[in-house]
């Protein structure tokens, strides 16, 4: 098992959690049509939070649990951060948190 698969994992309930605490997480899950877009982080048709709690979070636990192969980079926060840019402070907690997965994906942390 790669060493960064505990702290991954902690990351993204991490995530969820904050997600959760901003009211960004959604009760309904988006069509199928939504999902299956081909744009990076589905930028036609999801909001970035729908991204994270449908496509993201899923994939990535899947990964963790079975002992799949990581993702050799992320940057979910440099996306975050133009998705949230007038969101302000509010979006810190969770700005932070994505930075540290992108970091323990680039094996930085």
């Amino acid at each position: 098992m790669d060493s960064r698969v505990p702290a991954i994992a902690d990351q993204l309930l991490l995530i969820e959690r904050l997600l959760r605490e901003l009211d960004l997480w959604g009760a309904e899950m988006p069509s199928q049509e939504a999902l299956s877009s081909l744009e990076p982080f589905c930028v036609d048709t999801l909001a970035l939070e729908e991204w994270l709690q449908w496509i993201f979070l899923p994939r990535m636990k899947q990964i963790v649990e079975s002992d799949g192969q990581l993702p050799s980079a992320s940057g979910i926060r440099a996306i975050a951060e133009m998705a949230y840019v007038s969101e302000g402070e509010r979006m810190r907690g969770l700005l932070e948190a994505l930075g540290e997965f992108d970091r323990l994906i680039a094996g930085e942390a």
